[in-house]
């Protein structure tokens, strides 16, 4: 497997600072379980990150910080965990870590829920994160609607393939679209394509029917 279409640098350096939110977080340390060259990339964001850390001057602290940093840490809720650090897949394993984790298990263990025709859908439940990631398996040659975005889109293929306009993605790859993308993806023919997909924003039919049924579709 050779992963064509990485994550971005920007998604990448915000996921080493640990500031990017919890559903795109998960969707890049999925990826980066399944691309030996963003690891590395990965890694390198880190080695520079405590460079610059090291590098940092020492400052005093007050007298009465550590109590009141204490007091402030009781009055609020515990944030949500940050995805675990990718492990590479092991053989025949289709969906890796930390997503296996999220879903409770590989790909037949998993219930799906119908979201249209020949499209079945899991919404995972990630709590107190405004970004909505769901798993999504289309089957071959279906399409999703023309539309455009409100926000931020990202995809990965973990298995089949999806096709958008003249690029083709596979196991591994990842789309970043915006709110100046329009397009209409579909499943490629070689079986069922299943992606991760986390959208920041509703997206935006253009056609009357797919406008209508959009609240019931949740997306």
């Amino acid at each position: 497997m050779t992963v064509r279409y990485h994550i971005g640098d920007d998604l990448l350096l915000s996921y080493a600072a640990g500031t990017l939110d919890e559903a795109s977080s998960l969707l890049v340390a999925t990826h980066l379980a399944l691309c030996p060259a963003c690891r590395a990339r990965a890694a390198a964001a880190d080695d520079l990150g405590g460079a610059l850390f090291d590098a940092l001057p020492e400052a005093e602290l007050s007298p009465g910080l550590h109590d009141a940093v204490l007091a402030q840490l009781r009055g609020e809720p515990a944030a949500a965990p940050a995805p675990a650090r990718p492990l590479r897949p092991r053989s025949g394993i289709v969906i890796p870590e930390p997503l296996r984790g999220y879903l409770g298990g590989d790909l037949d263990t998993l219930r799906w829920t119908v979201l249209a025709p020949r499209v079945q859908q899991i919404a995972i439940d990630l709590p107190n994160c405004r970004p909505r990631a769901r798993l999504l398996r289309f089957q071959p040659g279906t399409g999703v609607p023309a539309h455009g975005h409100a926000g931020r889109e990202l995809t990965l293929v973990l298995s089949g393939s999806l096709c958008d306009r003249d690029t083709v993605l596979a196991r591994g790859d990842v789309a970043e679209t915006d709110e100046y993308t329009e397009h209409q993806p579909h499943a490629g023919p070689d079986g069922d394509c299943i992606c991760l997909a986390v959208t920041d924003a509703p997206l935006r039919f253009k056609g009357v029917f797919a406008r209508l049924l959009q609240p019931w579709f949740g997306i």
